[in-house]
């Protein structure tokens, strides 16, 4: 392992690792390319899988980019231009290096299978292959963002707040030497809270058009190899890139969360993904015939139905396999809505009348379930009773109904007010009554007729909208009941419009369309038990707060909800180097039923770094609210260093405020 400077066009240098096989000939290369500092935050992750690479002839390579750990330079947007730029520069570099052959594959997860993604898109030459995992080819209605339209308000403004605390970090002194305090202060003073940027694009323009391959599937010419998990929200990505795809893609979907499938990390069952990805690097980048090419388009597995629970160690279910996606094994069954057994609330017409609590949503779970023991949904019953909810029974001696891709509800619907949300929820009930979320889907009315243009409602006019469902492999058992469950909000997961609207669904009108795939049994797919190089030998510390890693309170003399959630991205954790890195933070979301405009998202962060020499900490607060024409983010940053041994003097590097304020257009 090394490190070395990749220089850029401009001048400015990356800051590179590099893991090569001690060989005397060329080798092809690999790159990991992330704002998340490779000196220490990713180490962990990192010392799994590129020493591994390189143990099996690739050189592997981990870059920050611009502005990030101990990168020149500074940061702009996420995927920017510059970014991209930068990463088409890197991937030249890489390739017309004495020790490489000039075939390079780029490979993540998150930011890292993004930008693996959109490298390909600008179809560098020596780009081979892909491998991105839990990522998106969708920026605008698959991201952190919006979803469905609406704000995404669980983490539009906690990844905000996440993204400004984490630009805020210093670089290492170690890497760039005496002026790392200077650094840090110029990176201070140009870093600014990303949100209200996210927030001025509230319908698909050109800001969400730059960097979603789904734009042009065709620019794409490497093979890729797309990986999601049932418990991520990116997996819709992974069916969308193996439908539209015309170069060599193959897709995996498993039980998975946030997470690289072979860390074991839950839900499990885990898979030897580093064994997948040397196959295809072998077949792209060595021109192996090791026939991946005639596998499968989609591995998936069906999650079997299981009580519902915020964790799981492991799912029970099986794999399947498509030679195609749509696959001829699915079939589309449509069932009218009208065909579920009718909630009680229905009128004389058979209309149903759907208007819900604020608080309706606490129950969602996290956005990016990372493993954790609170991520997952909790049992549904109460959000239930939220809800407006239809029954269809799996027949008692019937099979098990499999589900697998996206399911889609047609709702005929009337609005009392020009802007509304629906939210739908797909839910597996038992016999004892518990209620398991298989899927969701949200739909702001006024995105019915695409992201790009915003059309609202006219108020008691019928209209039949679609909601797409997020993709899930589920199945039901015999005895069991399929529950599609309406709601008008879903707090904290979508932000509410500015007044409350109630909703009329006729469902002799509506349709659920179900994709059920019809092959029982096993289709035979195998994959070897996870592996990975011996990991960088980190001590974790003591948490640094007491609190619970997830409450719901209710004050019941004011109404307001409060869900208080611990990110848990990292903690404390001790470097073999001596480096002392410790992360407290903290999300916290209010809401009062019976008033949209109450709610309110705050994200706190407190981060240091320290080894006996220096000492670097900082403080972020991030807080979003809105009134009924704007959106209100406040931000604030504190940081101080200490240069020298403990009894150095302290500086402040940084003091600085932000207020910004966003008109609401359509969101």
């Amino acid at each position: 392992m090394r490190d070395e400077w990749v220089p850029l066009p401009d001048g400015t240098r990356l800051h590179a690792r590099i893991w090569a096989p001690v060989v005397e000939h060329p080798v092809p290369v690999l790159l990991e390319y992330l704002p998340y500092r490779l000196d220490d935050w990713t180490a962990p992750r990192d010392s799994e899988r590129h020493p591994w690479y390189a143990a099996r002839g690739y050189a592997s390579v981990r870059v920050d980019i611009r502005g990030t750990g101990s990168s020149d330079g500074l940061f702009d947007d996420e995927y920017s231009v510059q970014e991209l730029d930068d990463g088409i520069a890197l991937i030249e570099w890489l390739a017309a290096q004495p020790w490489s052959t000039g075939a390079v594959g780029a490979f993540g997860i998150s930011w890292g299978g993004f930008n693996a993604l959109q490298l390909a898109g600008r179809a560098p030459t020596a780009l081979k292959a892909i491998v991105t995992v839990c990522s998106t080819d969708d920026r605008y209605d698959n991201d952190v963002h919006y979803i469905g339209g609406a704000v995404l308000g669980i983490d539009m403004a906690s990844w905000g707040g996440t993204m400004f605390a984490f630009n805020s970090r210093p670089p290492r002194p170690e890497v760039v030497g005496p002026d790392w305090i200077a650094r840090w202060r110029e990176r201070l003073e140009h870093n600014v809270p990303m949100t209200p940027t996210w927030l001025a694009h509230q319908e698909r323009d050109d800001y969400w058009r730059h960097g979603s391959v789904c734009e042009d599937y065709a620019s794409i010419t490497a093979a890729v190899l797309a990986v999601g998990g049932w418990a991520d929200p990116y997996r819709d990505a992974v069916l969308r890139l193996v439908s539209n795809l015309d170069a060599p893609v193959k897709g995996i979907i498993g039980p998975w969360s946030h997470q690289y499938p072979d860390r074991g990390l839950a839900p499990g069952p885990g898979i030897g993904f580093l064994e997948e990805t040397l196959r295809w690097w072998d077949r792209w980048l060595l021109a192996e015939p090791n026939g991946v090419e005639d596998e499968p388009a989609l591995r998936a597995w069906i999650n079997d139905s299981e009580p519902p629970a915020t964790y799981y160690a492991s799912r029970t279910g099986r794999w399947v396999a498509a030679e195609a996606w749509p696959s001829v094994a699915t079939e589309a069954r449509a069932v009218p809505l009208g065909s579920f057994a009718a909630p009680s609330a229905g009128s004389a017409d058979g209309t149903v009348v759907v208007r819900s609590p604020q608080s309706t949503g606490m129950d969602a779970g996290r956005f990016f379930p990372f493993g954790n023991s609170t991520d997952l949904p909790p049992d549904q019953r109460a959000e239930d009773g939220r809800s407006v909810c239809f029954d269809l029974p799996v027949g008692s001696g019937a099979a098990p109904l499999d589900v697998l891709g996206n399911v889609v509800v047609d709702l005929a619907v009337t609005s009392d007010v020009p802007h509304a949300h629906v939210v739908v929820r797909l839910c597996d009930v038992a016999p004892d009554g518990s209620s398991t979320l298989v899927t969701r889907g949200v739909l702001n009315l006024d995105a019915r007729h695409g992201r790009d243009r915003a059309v609202p409602m006219e108020a008691g006019v019928e209209q039949v909208v679609s909601v797409a469902l997020v993709s899930t492999g589920h199945s039901f058992p015999a005895g069991h009941r399929l529950r599609i469950a309406l709601s008008s909000t879903y707090w904290p997961w979508v932000w509410p419009r500015a007044e409350e609207a109630t909703l009329v669904v006729d469902p002799a009108q509506s349709t659920v369309t179900l994709p059920v795939w019809t092959r029982a049994g096993d289709d035979g797919v195998r994959f070897a038990p996870p592996s990975h190089a011996e990991p960088l030998a980190v001590r974790r510390l003591p948490a640094a707060s007491s609190l619970p890693q997830r409450s719901v309170t209710h004050d019941v003399e004011t109404g307001e909800w409060t869900l208080d959630v611990d990110p848990g991205y990292g903690g404390g954790r001790e470097y073999p180097d001596g480096l002392v890195f410790t992360e407290d933070s903290r999300e916290t979301y209010r809401i009062v039923d019976g008033d949209p405009l109450s709610a309110t998202a705050e994200s706190q962060w407190r981060i240091g770094l320290e080894k006996p020499e220096w000492k670097a900490w900082l403080e972020t607060s991030s807080r979003l609210t809105a009134t009924a024409t704007e959106f209100v983010l406040e931000n604030d940053v504190r940081a101080w260093a200490r240069d020298g041994g403990p009894d150095a003097e302290v500086v402040l590097v940084a003091e600085r405020w932000f207020e910004d304020r966003v008109p609401r257009t359509s969101a």
